[in-house]
């Protein structure tokens, strides 16, 4: 989901490597040992959770998580909690990364020192704020100033331990006074809308004068403050909850008798405590957080169309997305934006073709072939990532969740074995499992995505052409991708695949680890399969597998898989798993007499059909066929007091539903909607808010037929498996080329050395690959003058917003620390150009 601004699309996404913690305090019992789990939330909403870690001080997570965020924030922050049976579990300490620090930490292992938590280190939230001076006249002759503070609104205020009551106190403080008033409870909401005033007399009323009203003693306006309290209305018996503050001297007033701004909250004044460091532990974690700046379409014509022609180019080392690999510190850092694009637009096939084929022609030795990490071997990857996600599910996940839940022992190695169990056994239940594996991969051939076929048809013709005394080649050279580099790390890591929601527990693991390794060697088709293992139990173990049909069968697929006239996978019709998930929805009221009311079910969503049930594996208490769904859509907080709630649109009823958070919100719309987008029925507009006594709350209308006040949200594309917005990567490979100039220089410069001089190369030049240097050097000239033209677009941007934005509006309220860097940047930048 973007933020539109001005012309102008943002895009934020965050990938997340939680690596382990370590030094937690001990649990005061005789145990000692804790059972952890860690979050990630934006602010204070928790959107991702690993698993638990039990009897440990140091638990290693090792998972990854990614999401697009659908809001703005201000940190990102992770929290460690320790499970209790019993009670609530209690938060041992968080990190807290304000969203302007980010960079910093970009894309590199960094230990945490984890924070105390108190109601000073949970603040969030924003409020509008009016401040009008007067002067009045009494009934004696006298002059008095008052002051008029309105509290007008809150945003984002932090929901506490399920709820959201706000309260403000205004107090009017100075070194010898103190007054303070109270606005009324709102119950059920973290957007309160408070709209009170409260009258303060700012000086004592003195004998009338003719002088300004606005000129009072200069010791009332420095040491006079009005601050403005948070609070949530418990009815605990620990009393009400801090939830920020701020305070706004009254020297503001001294331009103008009326003052209005937004003020983000802050903490306390005396609110941090002084601890030591490290006294909670620390956390390992890997951050990349992306902002993408994406303009309209046109913009980017002349980048995108020397992209596009990458695949005709001869070289195609010379074109533009092979220089885009060359200059990039890492290849994968080139791969993903670029499959991506020519995913989009339908190019994908031709320009893997075209660097598949020069890279072959440059490998010297068959055994070799796309062993390296190449350009290609991360394209290729890339693609099967994207394309073949629910390939991979369809194929595997039933069988790893088997393997999961059985936890038969299956450890072949003498040396760890545990006591009791048997090695004869042990191998039995393994090879069970490899022949399971092995049988769904080999019989899943018609069943893998054409995009995905036809890449594997173009390595198999590009390899058997180079070398054609080896009558294995065409094999290998597509076993080295679907076995080696898509099949074998699914299983070895299910969770980096969607196949397990977590890392899996040790046996699992091991388990997992040697059917991938045998899994691996059955697909590499390589002549000594048993030498290939270092092990020499996996060598004994592998004697199961000798014989000749495990061979054919991965023949048999591989060249189902990698040839032009196979059967369109399409024509197999088969419901696809598309997301599942606990939420919260609300009874439809089918029975007449039945209640409204809030019930937590296990929904599941398929290319047919949208279900929900008790728990996972009950029978469907409601079957919404696709064909029903007339539109997904938001559903406004007012109308039950409620966040991250949609509505799924039928013909006679809509479902709403509550997320967990709104990134699940934003995933299950998504998906929703673009399962559903190619309904014949889909509505134009719809109501944003519910049904609730005899009317709608959004237009009042009282017909619970009434049509739709609000316009539908644009339309998503219908494609369930690729969701790519063209522009946003073309915009991701401006920002590669942009930040790697100093490289398209160099590159420049090693064109012309090698056009005018044949001789021994410079070392700084001899990374790139350049066999036409002439027509390399002219992609050069034509990218730099592409990027540079859209950096000009963006600073003109930045200048633009940079005139146009309020400092204390809505936008960037006072305390948006985000923004004072960037106004510090854009001053340095002006003055630099002046």
């Amino acid at each position: 989901m973007a933020v539109e601004e001005e012309g102008l699309r943002v895009f934020q996404s965050v990938k997340i490597k939680i690596g382990e913690a370590k030094n937690l305090p001990t649990y005061p019992g005789p145990n000692k040992m804790r059972d952890c789990y860690c979050t990630v939330n934006l602010d204070r909403e928790e959107v991702f959770r690993t698993k638990i870690v039990e009897k440990s001080l140091c638990p290693f997570y090792g998972e990854d998580f990614y999401c697009e965020i659908p809001r703005s924030f201000r940190h990102l922050s992770f929290y460690v909690f320790d499970r209790d049976v019993f009670r609530r579990d209690s938060i041992i300490g968080k990190v807290a990364i304000q969203k302007e620090d980010l960079p910093k930490y970009h894309n590199r292992d960094t230990w945490f020192q984890l924070q105390h938590v108190d109601a000073d280190s949970e603040v969030q939230g924003k409020v509008h704020l009016e401040l009008r001076l007067s002067e009045v006249i009494t009934d004696t002759g006298a002059v008095c100033h008052k002051l008029a503070t309105r509290i007008l609104e809150c945003q984002g205020l932090p929901i506490v331990n399920g709820q959201c009551d706000p309260y403000a106190t205004v107090t009017l403080a100075g070194p010898c006074r103190s007054e303070a008033k109270k606005t009324k409870v709102k119950k059920k909401t973290n957007n309160p809308q408070f709209d009170e005033v409260f009258y303060f007399e700012v000086t004592r009323p003195c004998s009338y004068s003719r002088k300004s009203h606005f000129d009072f003693e200069e010791e009332d306006v420095d040491k006079l403050e009005i601050r403005v309290d948070l609070w949530n209305a418990s009815n605990l018996k620990f009393g009400d909850e801090f939830l920020g503050e701020l305070r706004v001297p009254l020297n503001v007033l001294r331009q103008s008798s009326c003052y209005e701004a937004w003020y983000f909250l802050q903490p306390r004044d005396n609110g941090s405590k002084s601890l030591k460091p490290g006294d909670l532990g620390s956390l390992r974690l890997n951050v990349v957080y992306t902002e993408d700046h994406v303009f309209s379409s046109n913009y980017y014509r002349p980048l995108r169309d020397l992209l596009l022609r990458s695949a005709d180019v001869e070289p195609v080392s010379a074109s533009a997305a092979h220089v885009l690999g060359e200059v990039c510190r890492e290849k994968q850092e080139a791969a993903v934006p670029l499959v991506r694009f020519f995913l989009h637009y339908g190019r994908v096939v031709p320009f893997i073709s075209a660097i598949a084929s020069a890279e072959v022609q440059r490998t010297q030795d068959p055994n070799t072939i796309f062993r390296g990490n190449s350009l290609t071997s991360k394209c290729i990857d890339e693609t099967m990532k994207l394309a073949g996600m629910h390939y991979l599910h369809v194929t595997l996940k039933p069988a790893i969740e088997e393997i999961c839940q059985g936890h038969r022992p299956c450890e072949i190695d003498p040396v760890k074995l545990k006591d009791g169990e048997n090695l004869e056994n042990n191998m039995e239940n393994l090879r069970q499992y490899v022949d399971r594996i092995f049988s769904v991969i080999t019989k899943s051939g018609v069943s893998c995505p054409t995009v995905m076929c036809d890449i594997f048809f173009s390595l198999r013709e590009a390899a058997a052409k180079r070398f054609q005394d080896d009558l294995d080649v065409r094999y290998t050279a597509v076993s080295s991708f679907i076995f080696l580099r898509f099949f074998a790390p699914a299983i070895l890591s299910p969770n980096l695949f969607q196949l397990t929601p977590h890392h899996t527990d040790p046996q699992t693991s091991r388990t997992l680890t040697l059917i991938s390794k045998t899994i691996q060697t059955l697909g590499s088709l390589s002549k000594s399969k048993s030498a290939s293992f270092k092990e020499s139990y996996m060598a004994a173990f592998y004697e199961f597998f000798n014989e000749q049909k495990y061979a054919d069968a991965v023949k048999n697929f591989l060249d189902l898989i990698s040839s032009s006239g196979r059967r369109d996978p399409k024509s197999v019709e088969q419901p696809i798993l598309l997301k599942e998930g606990f939420m919260i929805k609300r009874a439809q009221g089918r029975k007449r007499f039945g209640m409204k009311n809030f019930k937590k079910r296990w929904f599941r969503l398929t290319n047919h059909e949208f279900t929900y049930q008790r728990s996972k594996g009950d029978q469907p208490l409601c079957s919404i066929p696709i064909e029903n769904i007339l539109a997904v859509e938001r559903l406004e907080e007012e109308s039950f007091k409620m966040k991250n709630m949609f509505q799924v649109i039928q013909p006679e009823r809509a479902l709403y539903i509550q997320a967990n958070n709104c990134v699940e919100a934003k995933a299950w719309i998504d998906i929703l909607t673009k399962v559903s987008q190619s309904n014949q029925k889909r509505l134009a507009v719809y109501h944003p808010s519910a049904y609730l006594n005899g009317h709608w709350l959004c237009c009042r209308a009282s017909s619970d037929t009434a049509p739709g006040c609000s316009p539908c949200t644009g339309g998503l594309p219908a494609n369930i498996q690729l969701d790519i917005d063209g522009d946003r990567e073309t915009e991701r490979i401006y920002s590669l080329f942009h930040s790697y100039m100093s490289k398209l220089e160099k590159m420049q410069e090693a064109c012309g050395s090698r056009s005018v001089y044949d001789g021994p190369e410079q070392e700084e030049y001899s990374t790139f690959i350049i066999d036409d240097p002439q027509e390399t050097y002219k992609t050069l000239k034509q990218v730099i003058a592409g990027v540079g033209a859209l950096e000009q677009e963006h600073a003109q941007y930045r200048r633009d917003k940079f005139k146009k934005t309020k400092y204390g509006s809505q936008e960037h309220p006072i305390g948006d620390k985000s923004f004072q860097s960037y106004i510090r940047q854009q001053s340095e930048t002006s003055t630099h150009s002046i």
